[in-house]
């Protein structure tokens, strides 16, 4: 074996070492969930004042919500299509997370809950999926319902 090849190994492990970011620690996942819960319950927060321009904040620029026959493609679609649940002065609905989990890269979660009648009643549930955009920025990539309590 030849010292410059040795070398060029060592530089080469080194170099992997260096480019290869570690995986988020449980902490740091379970600070990321908390984030996410955060999040979730202050997008539904954002239904129960009636205050549309705040719900679409949380949308993802490149967001996909299922929402329907036809998938609402990008921010500006799913705003609109969701603007009737946000008229009228009761929410039709409201929803909580129940569980959040967070990639080990700590860049996604996903969310699930209940989804509940005005009377509290469970209805449906729903899944969305958020991405890290800025330290402590979460924002929704896709969103789904179902109608299964």
């Amino acid at each position: 074996m030849s010292i410059r090849w040795l070398a060029s190994c060592l530089v080469l492990l080194a170099l992997t070492a260096c480019n290869t970011a570690p995986p988020a620690s449980a902490v740091d996942r379970a600070v990321l969930a908390r984030q996410v819960a955060d999040a979730e319950r202050a997008f539904a927060q954002t239904m129960a004042d009636r205050d549309h321009a705040a719900f679409a904040r949380f949308l993802a620029d490149d967001t996909v919500f299922f929402t329907g026959p036809t998938p609402l493609r990008g921010k500006a679609a799913v705003a609109a299509g969701w603007k009737r649940f946000y008229e009228g002065p009761t929410a039709p609905f409201s929803w909580r997370p129940e569980q959040v989990e967070v990639l080990d890269a700590g860049t996604l979660a996903m969310s699930t809950g209940p989804v509940l009648d005005p009377a509290g009643k469970p209805v449906a549930s729903f899944t969305s999926v958020w991405r890290l955009e800025a330290p402590g920025i979460w924002r929704i990539v896709f969103d789904k319902g179902c109608n299964c309590p």
